[in-house]
C-alpha cells in the first residue's frame, strides 16, 4: 500500500516535570483516522517528583495544578487504549517515546513518524524546525480553541497532527513518508 491514509495514527505530546529523566505531568493523544484528525484526549497527572521551575516556565503547569490529579497508574489503561493505533506521530519523537516507555513498562511503540525528521526531509531549507516555527510558517494553529496554548500537550499534539497531515500530503505515499525510495520498495517486492 502506498496511501498514507491507510494507516491509523495517534499523535502524542507529553509535558514533563523538568527532572532528569523527565516524569510525566501532562499527556495528549490525537487520533488521525482515514486522514482526518479526531478529538484529542488528555490527562494531567501528578508526577512522582515536583515540577521544576524551568519546566513551569515552558508549559505553565505548577505543582498545585496537579496536586489533586491522579497518578499515572490510575489512567494507564486509558492511555494504552488511546495509543492503540498502528502508528505513533510526535514532534521530536524520542522525547515523548522516552517518557512513555518509562511510564508504560514493557510497552513497545508501533511504527513511529517523527514530524521533526519528516519536516527536515520533506521541506528542506527552513531556518528552524522547532514546532513553534513550523506552526507559524504554515498557520497550523488557525482555528484552534482560544483556551489552548503552546507548550501544553493538547495544543502541541493538535498542531503536530496538522503538521503531519501537511507533510504526509507532500510525501504523496506511505513509502515516501517512511523515507523509502521507489528502488527500495521494488527490492522489497523482489526478495
Amino acid at each position: 500500500m502506498t496511501d498514507w491514509t491507510s494507516l491509523n495514527y495517534v499523535v502524542v505530546d507529553v509535558e514533563g516535570n523538568g527532572q532528569q529523566p523527565p516524569d510525566l505531568v501532562e499527556l495528549a493523544a490525537v487520533p488521525i483516522v482515514g486522514g482526518v484528525i479526531g478529538e484529542p484526549v488528555s490527562w494531567l497527572v501528578k508526577p512522582n517528583a515536583p515540577i521544576k521551575y524551568f519546566a513551569t516556565r515552558i508549559h505553565g503547569l505548577r505543582n498545585n495544578d496537579v496536586a489533586d490529579c491522579p497518578s499515572f497508574e490510575a489512567v494507564k489503561a486509558d492511555v494504552l487504549m488511546a495509543l492503540s493505533h498502528l502508528a505513533i506521530v510526535a514532534h521530536n519523537a524520542h522525547v515523548d517515546l522516552g517518557v512513555l516507555s518509562r511510564k508504560l513498562t514493557g510497552w513497545e511503540p508501533p511504527e513511529v513518524f517523527d514530524t521533526l525528521k519528516l519536516a527536515r526531509r520533506l521541506v528542506p531549507g527552513l531556518d528552524s524546525y522547532r514546532l513553534g516555527n513550523l506552526v507559524e510558517a504554515y498557520s497550523l494553529a488557525e482555528g484552534l480553541p482560544d483556551d489552548l496554548s503552546p507548550h501544553r500537550a493538547t495544543y502541541d499534539a493538535l498542531v503536530a497532527a496538522r503538521l503531519f497531515i501537511l507533510l504526509a500530503t507532500k510525501a504523496h505515499s506511505l513509502d515516501e513518508l517512511r523515507g523509502r525510495s521507489p528502488k527500495e520498495v521494488d527490492e522489497d517486492v523482489l526478495f
